[in-house]
């Protein structure tokens, strides 16, 4: 006998289409769930058993060999109706099941036990089952077993709702971050035309923050770890960002180890990186010069890191690289992100070109 819709039936597919389960390949947190329940329950074949509209999907199963039957058949769309636990000590004796056609032959199903599957509304998206041969029963350690496990296989199912509507908000607020990075971007682009050429050194820098920044978050929303960035990823980036900003005759080359920072200190080095080639385009190949801009970045035996970065252009015969209150904004800027990462900075011109060295132990 086919058991009547569950009286929220409409509720009840939703949540049940929600979890996005059904039909999935088999994985080994279900699978490991069922064997331990038939094992502990003492029976054949355990079952997690999600009931759809119009059929019975197994999830996981031991004992059974398919992977779906119809309702016709299903003793679990019984269950849905009642309580939290049932158990059917001879499925020959119950009404619910005497005339089911799997449990009608001597050698058919004669026992069943079963915990509700409950979303967080409360609704019943199945059970996870055990089921045997021969009429039986489970002591109280048992069925407190059963509906433990019949907990932790919706607690499982839960949290992928949860990862993926995570995913989702992600996914939407790294769209509007990175609109509202084009904006102030493009705000940037307008003023800078407006504006004198004494101010262009401090729209310059302002861009090649928010470029950074862009960077860093896409790099961010990547991450399994939203506190992480993998700095061997993050600043090869920013430096490909720059090569195409780069006039022909400048080459930019890195070495950046693999390492993992945390967001603040990856967001200093990319500032300290882009100012230091802002700086050495200007200046150091101001010419047309060809040459190249190196930047290394890698880990010390003691656990500081060490980034170098250094040009081999006009050097000190250019000059101070700083000669003016503007153009002192990218040293100012450059300082202000070594002093956030603790970092001890050194600055060194000379006739093969323009260097710097910072050193700081990573948190």
């Amino acid at each position: 006998m086919r058991a009547a819709p569950h009286p929220r039936q409409a509720e009840r597919l939703e949540a049940l289409h929600r979890y996005e389960i059904l039909d999935t390949a088999r994985e080994a947190e279900f699978d490991e769930i069922v064997a331990l329940a038939a094992t502990i329950c003492g029976t054949s074949i355990s079952v997690v058993n999600l009931i759809d509209e119009d059929r019975q999907w197994f999830k996981a199963e031991v004992g059974l060999g398919v992977r779906e039957t119809p309702l016709e058949t299903s003793i679990c769309s019984h269950v849905i109706l009642s309580d939290d636990f049932v158990e059917i000590t001879d499925t020959h004796a119950d009404p619910r099941t005497q005339d089911n056609p799997l449990c009608m032959a001597d050698s058919g199903l004669r026992f069943y036990a079963g915990a509700l599957l409950k979303s967080p509304e409360g609704l019943p998206i199945g059970t996870l089952c055990v089921l045997h041969d021969a009429p039986h029963e489970l002591n109280d350690f048992q069925k407190g077993a059963l509906r433990t496990l019949a907990r932790q296989v919706m607690r499982e199912l839960d949290l992928r709702v949860a990862l993926r509507d995570q995913m989702i908000l992600r996914r939407e607020m790294d769209h509007r971050v990175k609109n509202s990075l084009q904006s102030v971007a493009s705000l940037i682009h307008l003023y800078r035309a407006r504006a004198s050429e004494e101010s262009f050194e401090a729209f310059d820098a302002v861009e090649r923050k928010v470029n950074a920044i862009s960077l860093l978050h896409e790099q961010l929303h990547e991450a399994s770890d939203l506190q992480t960035v993998q700095i061997g990823v993050f600043l090869p980036r920013v430096l490909d960002l720059l090569q195409g900003s780069a006039p022909e005759n400048v080459k930019i080359r890195g070495d950046i180890a693999t390492l993992d920072l945390n967001s603040s200190d990856a967001s200093s080095l990319g500032m300290i990186v882009s100012e230091f080639v802002a700086n050495s385009i200007k200046h150091g190949f101001a010419d047309g010069r060809p040459g190249d801009i190196e930047i290394s970045l890698q880990r010390e035996d003691d656990g500081h890191v060490t980034l170098r970065a250094m040009d081999n252009g006009a050097g000190n015969a250019a000059g101070p690289r700083h000669n003016s209150a503007v153009e002192g904004l990218g040293q100012r800027l450059v300082d202000a992100a070594a002093s956030q990462l603790g970092g001890t900075l050194e600055r060194n011109a000379s006739p093969k070109g323009y260097e710097i060295k910072l050193v700081f132990l990573s948190r």
